[in-house]
Formats: C-alpha cells, sequence, structure tokens
C-alpha cells in the first residue's frame, strides 16, 4: 500500500494523521481523504462525489467576480438587548470577527463578470452560523437602494443558519426590510439572482433568498425553515428521501437550477447577459 492509501485509509478510520496539519482534509459526503491543494484546484469540490464544501464569503467571491469593491465593511452589530446566555452577545461578536476577519455575517460590494457591473452581496456561515441580524438587514437594504440607484442586477449567495436570535424582534424585522429592498426593485424591472448554499435555513430562505427572479442552488445544498429533524418530531412521520435538499427542491418547482460551483460563473455571465437584454461577448 501506497503512502497516499494509507494516508486515505488512516484518516477514514479517524486515526491521527502523522503530517502538518491541514494538509488534508476528509470529505463529508464520501469519506474520502482528499488532499487540501487539489481541493483548492477544483473550488472546494469533492472529485469522487461531487460534495460541495462549505466556503467563506472572501473565498466565493471571487469565484463569480472579475472585480470586486466592497462597501459598509465598517457597520458592526451592538448589543440592544445586552443578551446575556451562554456567553454575552458582545464577546460572541468579537469572537466572530477575530475568527473570520469580516465586520458582520454579509459581505456586499459593486462588482464585474465578463464586462457586466452588478451588485453582489454574500454571506458567511463562519461568522455566527450566518446569521441574519440588524447589519446584515441594514447592509442588504443599502445595497439594493445602490443597485436601484445605478439600475443594475442585485445577486446574493445565502448561508445562513437563518435570524439571529441574541437580536431578537430586531433580527425578525429583517426578514421585512430586504423583502421591501427587493420589491423596489421588482418595480422598476431590475432583476434580482438569489444563490442558495448550504445551507440555507429559518428567516433568511423564509425572506430574501427564495425570492430571486431566477433561484440558483449548490448541489445538495439544505435548504427550508425548520430542520428536517425538527420537522420529523413535530409531524411524527419520516421525511421523504433527500428532504430539503437541492434536488428535492427543484423537482417540485421551488427554485429554477442546480448548478455547479465550478460552472457558476459562466452560469452567472449567461444569466446577467440575459436579464439585461445585451448580446452576447463578440456578438
Amino acid at each position: 500500500m501506497s503512502w497516499l492509501q494509507k494516508t486515505r485509509e488512516n484518516l477514514k478510520a479517524g486515526q491521527k494523521l502523522e503530517v502538518p496539519g491541514g494538509l488534508w482534509i476528509k470529505c463529508e459526503g464520501c469519506g474520502e481523504a482528499l488532499y487540501k491543494k487539489e481541493l483548492e484546484k477544483t473550488l472546494w469540490t469533492c472529485p469522487k462525489c461531487e460534495h460541495h464544501f462549505r466556503i467563506s464569503a472572501p473565498e466565493f467571491i471571487p469565484l463569480i467576480t472579475d472585480s470586486f469593491i466592497e462597501f459598509d465593511s465598517n457597520l458592526t452589530s451592538l448589543d440592544p438587548l445586552n443578551f446575556k446566555a451562554i456567553k454575552r452577545y458582545k464577546d460572541q461578536l468579537k469572537a466572530a470577527r477575530q475568527k473570520t476577519g469580516l465586520g458582520d455575517a454579509f459581505v456586499s460590494g459593486e462588482a464585474t463578470l465578463d464586462g457586466l457591473g452588478f451588485y453582489l452581496g454574500a454571506m458567511d456561515f463562519n461568522f455566527m452560523g450566518g446569521s441574519m441580524g440588524s447589519v446584515v438587514g441594514e447592509k442588504f437594504a443599502r445595497l439594493g437602494a445602490r443597485a436601484l440607484e445605478a439600475r443594475r442586477p442585485l445577486v446574493v449567495s445565502s448561508q445562513s443558519g437563518g435570524a439571529r436570535m441574541q437580536e431578537g424582534v430586531l433580527s425578525l424585522m429583517q426578514m421585512a426590510k430586504t423583502t421591501a429592498a427587493l420589491t423596489q426593485l421588482s418595480a422598476r424591472r431590475l432583476p434580482f439572482i438569489s444563490v442558495l448554499t448550504d445551507p440555507t435555513m429559518g428567516g433568511v430562505s423564509a425572506s430574501f433568498a427564495m425570492l430571486g427572479d431566477v433561484v440558483i442552488a449548490e448541489p445538495r445544498a439544505l435548504i427550508g425553515f425548520a430542520g428536517p429533524r425538527v420537522i420529523e418530531q413535530t409531524v411524527r412521520e419520516k421525511l421523504p428521501e433527500g428532504f430539503q435538499r437541492s434536488e428535492f427542491l427543484l423537482e417540485k418547482g421551488a427554485i429554477d437550477m442546480i448548478v455547479d460551483r465550478r460552472q457558476m460563473c459562466d452560469r452567472l455571465a449567461g444569466l446577467l447577459t440575459l436579464l439585461q437584454r445585451r448580446p452576447p461577448a463578440g456578438n
């Protein structure tokens, strides 16, 4: 057995690897041991089973843009409820900022792709589960207003566990706030493309994430409101195979298409061209 096969077998069995940390990653889909540098080449998709690993907003944005200028990076959440549970909300925010280098769970800015200008937002699950609080809602609304003023399309990538409970009803208000911003875009016939990645749940899926003129999902992404275990415990029934996965939602007509991350850039470029009624490049 070669050293490569032995390393993979050890990782599958959960044994400690005698190699520098971070070189090998176990696929959550098939359990295969994958070399990190090879994963980076495939845009963090497993070459064996096509599993799409979760990636951060700063990693996702360059995959679908030629250029990006960030807005409102200085906006940060306060603690209006003085929330205290296992850990103070202020301390949770501080830890999340240190961990991710982000101000909050939503990165917004102006982007270009194949010569087309648009406004882009991307959520980051690494920041408190991508939860939507007042800053996420405010940055989304500001981004929508900029798209409205410039008469350009809006593209938002979602990756969230839902509304942020530490802000109580203030976080729930962002569902209405983001929806109102999209209503204004719709009234001016400006396109909104929603990209759903794993997971897109709770108040995010119940508001802006499912309101796209075109709704795209990555393969096997978990998409829904309540989680499948909660639903099973509530209805006391076994859920269908693949329930709440993007393939199930496509079959039921809840989303428009499933796009592999490696083809996402080309598909978005085509959609932006089509929705802005512009001829393809070269014509």
